[in-house]
């Protein structure tokens, strides 16, 4: 019978792919910690969807939790195109194999983590742990906390996001480099005038373009984006409502009334950035994972799924290979070379964006 070649693992990060892993890592009999920076969860983030390639992976590693998720989610079953000023370009339902069709559908964030945070044992998430360094040798690696605790573990995985402390110690290939675009999304209250049960919304116009799709529970998501040639930050919750109201003062009045009725701050800003992919996620006993290692475009609809990706074939590898060399080894290889096709992909799109800037500056 296979033996898994670590007893006890830190995982830094209690994002969606931080408690995944855990619950992953724990079904394969592997002692596994959460320790992320935050005091508290909180409702916090916008919608997520949630794709066959990802939701496969749950169900691996947690019979019966894609029901769960199911159940506070919702299924997409047409896509309108309109311009900014609300004239309908297409409309089409939403393409779909037969054997997918519990296998996609949109989730919110928050609803996502909190599932996933009470399939593990509460003594095991540890708040209020920001990682500040760690240090490895043949036998463990200990990390060290701002609170000024310690752990000792066999392994530390880097689940803690695109900003990633782990990444940074391990690799020191500095910041993620903006793409060229902004992007800003809440969760707002359902809005039958925006669109219909249930149908997702794409909206173009000139440099800037918005999703809106339904997550069940009364609850809808939109999600806006802005080709700019610098990337900023607002200083405030109020200022950054007020930019995105400016960008697209003269879109359709139903998106106005819709972002002005947001509550200032549920708007979540974000720059959109990039990195290169690396060579290599291993190094001894720390490794990384999720957008840690390859974050993605949140218009592309793979950050998530990717990452549950990541925390399957991870655990599996722990669980399978003889020791730890060479298990992370085989990750680093199968996750390499899958990401880099999404991270392709994502490279062209980039490119497409950087384009239309430099052709609006000649």
């Amino acid at each position: 019978m296979s033996k898994p070649v670590v007893e006890n693992v830190a995982i830094i990060g209690g994002g969606i792919g931080g408690l995944a892993t855990a619950i992953a890592l724990r079904k394969q009999g592997i002692d596994a910690h959460v320790y992320e920076k935050a005091r508290e969860f909180r409702p916090v983030g916008a919608g997520v969807s949630l794709k066959p390639n990802g939701l496969r992976c749950l169900d691996a590693i947690k019979p019966g939790l894609v029901d769960k998720l199911r159940r506070l989610g919702f299924q997409v079953q047409r896509t309108t195109l309109k311009t900014s000023t609300g004239e309908t370009v297409w409309t089409t339902k939403t393409p779909m194999m037969p054997k997918d069709q519990d296998l996609t559908f949109a989730i919110w964030w928050w609803h996502l983590q909190h599932i996933l945070a009470s399939e593990l044992p509460s003594e095991v998430i540890h708040l209020n742990h920001r990682c500040v360094s760690f240090e490895q040798n043949e036998n463990t690696v200990t990390a060290k906390f701002e609170n000024g605790k310690t752990v000792e573990v066999d392994l530390l995985i880097g689940a803690d996001g695109i900003n990633s402390r782990v990444r940074e110690i391990l690799i020191g290939d500095g910041q993620p480099t903006y793409a060229g675009s902004m992007c800003w999304r809440a969760i707002v209250d359902y809005r039958d005038e925006l669109l219909l049960p249930d149908e997702g919304l794409i909206i173009r116009g000139e440099q800037t373009a918005m999703i809106l799709y339904p997550l069940g529970q009364g609850k809808i998501n939109w999600s806006a984006g802005k080709l700019f040639p610098e990337s900023f930050v607002s200083p405030s919750a109020a200022e950054t409502k007020y930019r995105v109201l400016k960008e697209f003062c003269n879109w359709m009045k139903p998106i106005l009334e819709m972002m002005a009725a947001t509550d200032a701050d549920s708007i979540l800003e974000t720059p959109i950035c990039e990195r290169l992919p690396l060579k290599q996620w291993s190094y001894g006993r720390v490794t990384l994972l999720g957008d840690a290692v390859h974050g993605m475009s949140p218009g592309g609809g793979q950050g998530a799924n990717t990452t549950f990706e990541d925390a399957y074939e991870l655990a599996a590898y722990l669980y399978n290979f003889p020791d730890l060399q060479t298990a992370l080894t085989n990750y680093d290889k199968r996750r390499i070379q899958r990401t880099g096709l999404f991270h392709l992909k994502w490279c062209i799109r980039i490119a497409s964006q950087k384009l239309l800037l430099l052709r609006q500056a000649i």
